[in-house]
């Protein structure tokens, strides 16, 4: 019995080391084939502007606002309503729509004041992960309650939206909307597209200060693409991400949107308040679906909270204090008006003085469009080739598609990268 039980012993521990073997042969084959994702061609201009040594090194690539020493900004509105949180409430769990006061002060920045549709309870809505989250969240819900459906997409866009349509596998397309001539609105070949777009299709709206090219259509444009979204019988969804950020006033960037609701449409939107407030680490906006009645503005709010459920569970607290302390409180939200045109005119000023420079450079060509383009970024229309020189030889860093960051240009820098911009263009 004693050689039986050795042998018995034997034979596990052989199959103990076996199993072992197994497992780790196993193991080490589970992730082989995993690939480097691609860099975002973003946050790898930051990157390589952090890493070069150059004293003269200027980065025009980050989608963040700077003050005019290029450094971030937190508005003296968000300090004081994070003065007036600390240490006054608990941090429990928000519930999955999130934090309804957020939401309601949120709603009366994109619908209105005194909208109808706020009192009549007919929009469906839930704090979102930012915009991003938000884009993200209707994707979803697109994808699951209009399976068949397809994105229209303006060509070009952020390039976040494509791999957020693309992940919840709702198939793309794209519509004309960028003149590389112009450097303006193709507005003809647009309306073409909405035209010949299947009748009901979703289309992805920028509603203002669009990202990357900073041109937006006139308020006559917008009038004529909500009467052919009528006609067509399309859904309009808007990412508004810069409300308040494009001119300085949050309901002249809402135009587009009031357009769409005098006309009777029923809208998706996005909005964020990384830009127009500075919450950028937050992370929080709103998803918003105007619906039929209250009765529909419940069930698909219920159904927009089941699909964040598996997501995230539900949203972080803290932002969303913030932004409704802000927007609560009729002193505090006048200072951040005040604060959000001052970012705006910063912006604004330094697209005249880039222009400025350039045309007391003698440049050949026509610099207009800096002017004319609005927002955050603007499109140059500086080819791949052109910005790899401005890296290479001026240490100048910008998403090689031509996009510049107006936020990332002040006093200081703005004559050297006009000197650097004209040099790399006037061969053109």
């Amino acid at each position: 019995m004693a050689g039986f039980g050795k042998a018995m012993a034997c034979r596990e521990h052989v199959r103990i080391r076996l199993g072992t073997r197994f497992m780790s042969s196993s193991s080490s084959s589970w992730w082989q084939s995993v690939e480097p994702a691609p860099k975002d061609p973003i946050l790898g201009v930051t990157e390589a502007f952090l890493a070069d040594p150059s004293p003269d090194k200027v980065n025009v690539g980050v989608g963040a606002y700077r003050d005019d020493n290029g450094k971030p900004v937190v508005l003296q509105s968000v300090r004081e309503a994070e003065r007036r949180i600390a240490g006054n409430l608990n941090m429990e769990y928000l519930p999955m729509g999130g934090s309804m006061k957020m939401v309601e002060e949120t709603l009366k920045l994109a619908y209105g004041e005194q909208s109808e549709f706020i009192k009549d309870k007919r929009i469906a809505a839930v704090q979102s992960l930012s915009g991003t989250g938000a884009c993200r969240l209707f994707a979803d819900f697109q994808k699951r309650f209009r399976p068949d459906s397809q994105i229209y997409i303006p060509d070009p866009t952020w390039a976040n939206h494509h791999n957020i349509w693309r992940d919840a596998q709702v198939p793309q397309r794209t519509y004309h909307y960028y003149h590389p001539e112009s450097k303006g609105l193709d507005f003809s070949a647009l309306m073409d597209d909405i035209k010949n777009a299947p009748n009901g299709s979703f289309f992805l709206l920028h509603a203002c200060a669009h990202n990357p090219t900073g041109v937006d259509p006139s308020e006559e444009q917008w009038r004529e693409i909500s009467h052919q979204f009528k006609v067509k019988g399309h859904f309009a969804f808007f990412d508004m991400a810069y409300q308040g950020f494009a001119s300085g006033d949050p309901d002249r960037d809402a135009k587009s949107i009031r357009i769409f609701l005098q006309d009777g449409h029923h809208i998706g939107i996005s909005q964020s308040y990384a830009k127009n407030m500075g919450l950028y680490g937050q992370r929080v906006g709103c998803l918003s679906v105007l619906c039929e009645d209250e009765k529909q503005a419940v069930t698909v709010k219920s159904q927009l909270q089941q699909l964040a459920r598996p997501m995230y569970s539900n949203p972080p607290v803290h932002g969303a204090l913030v932004v409704s302390t802000i927007l609560g409180d009729p002193e505090l939200k006048k200072l951040w008006l005040k604060e959000v045109k001052v970012m705006a005119d910063r912006i604004i000023g330094m697209r005249t003085m880039l222009r400025e420079n350039l045309e007391k450079l003698g440049s050949p060509l026509s610099w207009k469009h800096i002017t004319d383009q609005i927002g955050m970024f603007c499109y140059s229309g500086m080819t791949p080739e052109q910005v790899d020189r401005l890296t290479k030889e001026f240490h100048i860093y910008m998403t090689r598609n031509g996009r510049i960051s107006m936020a990332g240009i002040n006093t200081s820098n703005v004559g050297y990268l006009a000197n650097a911009i004209n040099e790399v263009t006037k061969s053109s």
